[in-house]
């Protein structure tokens, strides 16, 4: 009889730690802490920041035996560094007890030193380089959303740092080359003594073989955009994949406004031809990709010979599309304070979708400037419910229009209420180079910007665009065809299009914490006021005092 084998001893159980990132900034001000507080906020990461002091001291890191950080990010390097040695051993015990890692970032200055030692760390600093050509190394561990590619051309700056280890625990996560004559760098024919010309360490993984730690160390901030996607990755390794977006994101591009714009700005045959080849080509990196349109019919041919066409070639390809209602002249809901005559007017944008064969059982709708949705205009929701059978909507109202990475969702009267994103695409951005602080903002905000950081740090995305954005330049062409050669060429993401309902219901299973709605002063957002009912005011008691002495008069039954 063989002899069983011996049983694996079982591992002690990881101490308990909460799922908080701990975030030690230079100041309150601080642009680089800013932007980390920025991804973290946009990703829905619980945190807390703390001003790290001049002598290091620390926050209370454990709680009745729990951990309370899951991960600490400093912003300065030097400053983790130099801390001293009471407070960095109490950190590092923390963090091999539970099992943290560390993320942070040196950015040089005019006073750094061209080459630098950490103390306690076998990493050698080489400051203020101009580099070009980073490149992702396909071998780290560390990448998750992050593809292995090279991004061509000079990074931003010429305040470099890059990382040299002669210790085995340290891995290159990007590497770039020194640009010729940058700083630090010399001429072909002089070179700075001693400096190599070959690949550079701009970002490198500890993987804890030196003392047990385990970091990640940027040569630069968050203003390169390569560096916020892989700030993901990195929190998402050194929390073994507890704080993780996973790879699923949700795209849906509504184009509202459709038969509404003045002659010039609207859509002819060859943009709605345009606009169908276009579907199709996203459909290759978009699973199901669909354009959802949004129409007010009484506009329906109040365009030029080549603009009517293209109505007509839009409703003769109805079934290529979503289609969902916008009012039928376009006014906002909440101006109508009869439920009747707004019932009336949703029934002439009905009718219309019944005689031209528009599908009116998607259950989604969106109401002119958001007029109805959040502040609440009770009209809008019974009759939404009751003419369309409507059982989501969308805003970028909720809570407030700013900052865009705190808007919710909400569940009121039966109906799901998605937050909406913009792409930076308005009814008056038509030309390509007309575009509000130049072309570049716009390529900037796709490639690697805050268009694709929308997509990066949400998983589910309603964007806004507009009729007038498919004509002319058709810039919204232009911009998810960019969006999704960049999505797809840095990053894991799979992207796909689900219709309304299927999008809200799987919303509120991500987030049901957001089921029940935040309800807030209208009077104390300007936005909110504009779209708020005229019969609604924001006028207080009392409107005067009645002031004298006692007994003689003053006081006033109510």
């Amino acid at each position: 009889t063989p002899t069983p084998p011996l049983s694996r001893p079982r591992r002690p159980p990881l101490p308990s730690v909460d799922p908080v990132v701990l975030v030690l900034v230079e100041s309150q001000y601080s642009q680089l802490g800013q932007d980390i507080v920025t991804i973290l906020e946009s990703a829905r990461y619980p945190f807390t920041t703390e001003i790290t002091p001049g002598k290091g001291d620390l926050p209370l890191l454990t709680d009745k035996g729990r951990g309370r950080y899951i991960l600490v990010i400093y912003e300065s390097l030097l400053k983790y560094a130099h801390t001293d040695s009471w407070n960095r051993q109490l950190l590092h015990q923390y963090c091999l007890r539970y099992r943290v890692g560390i993320i942070t970032f040196h950015r040089a200055n005019q006073n750094s030193p061209p080459l630098l030692n950490l103390r306690g760390l076998p990493l050698l600093l080489r400051t203020n380089q101009a580099l070009r050509d980073a490149s992702v190394m396909s071998r780290s561990p560390l990448l998750h959303l992050t593809r292995a590619v090279t991004d061509r051309g000079p990074l931003p700056g010429d305040d470099w740092t890059t990382f040299t280890s002669n210790h085995s625990s340290y891995q290159a996560v990007v590497q770039a080359r020194p640009r010729e004559g940058g700083p630090g760098v010399g001429s072909g024919d002089n070179p700075v003594p001693g400096f190599s010309r070959g690949l550079q360490d701009t970002v490198v993984l500890d993987v804890g073989l030196f003392d047990g730690v385990q970091r990640v160390v940027f040569g630069h901030g968050l203003g390169y955009w390569l560096h916020r996607l892989l700030l993901v990755d990195a929190i998402t390794y050194l929390t073994d994949r507890k704080l993780s977006l996973g790879l699923e994101r949700h795209i849906l591009v509504d184009i509202d406004d459709i038969f509404v714009g003045k002659e010039g700005t609207r859509m002819n045959t060859k943009d709605v031809k345009a606009l169908l080849d276009t579907q199709n080509q996203l459909r290759s990196q978009i699973t199901n990709f669909t354009f959802n349109l949004g129409f007010s019919g009484k506009f329906y041919h109040t365009g030029s010979e080549e603009e009517d066409d293209g109505d007509d070639l839009l409703l003769g390809s109805v079934l290529e599309f979503w289609w969902f209602p916008h009012m039928f002249s376009h006014m906002q809901p909440h101006l109508f304070n009869n439920l009747t005559s707004l019932q009336e007017h949703m029934m002439l944008n009905k009718d219309f979708a019944l005689d031209h064969g528009i599908p009116v059982d998607q259950g989604y709708a969106v109401a002119p400037h958001h007029s109805g949705v959040y502040p609440v205009h009770l009209q809008l929701y019974e009759t939404w419910r009751k003419v369309w059978n409507i059982r989501v909507t969308s805003t970028e109202e909720y809570p407030h229009l700013k900052p865009a990475r705190y808007r919710k969702g909400f569940i009121h009267n039966d109906i799901m209420v998605l937050p909406r994103q913009t792409c930076g695409l308005f009814t008056h951005t038509i030309y390509y180079e007309d575009y509000p602080g130049g072309p570049e903002e716009l390529d900037n905000s796709i490639m690697g910007g805050e268009l694709f950081l929308t997509v990066l740090l949400n998983p589910i995305s309603v964007f806004m665009t507009h009729l007038s954005n498919y004509g002319n330049d058709r810039l919204g062409l232009y911009t998810f065809l960019h969006l999704a050669d960049f999505i797809s060429t840095w990053t894991n993401l799979q992207l796909d299009t689900l219709p309304p309902l299927q999008l809200a219901q799987k919303y509120f299973a991500l987030f049901p914490q957001q089921r029940q709605p935040l309800w807030q002063n209208p009077c104390d957002d300007k936005r909110h006021r504009d779209i708020w009912s005229k019969e609604k005011t924001c006028d207080r008691l009392p409107k005067f005092l009645v002031i004298g002495p006692q007994k003689t008069g003053t006081h006033t039954r109510t």
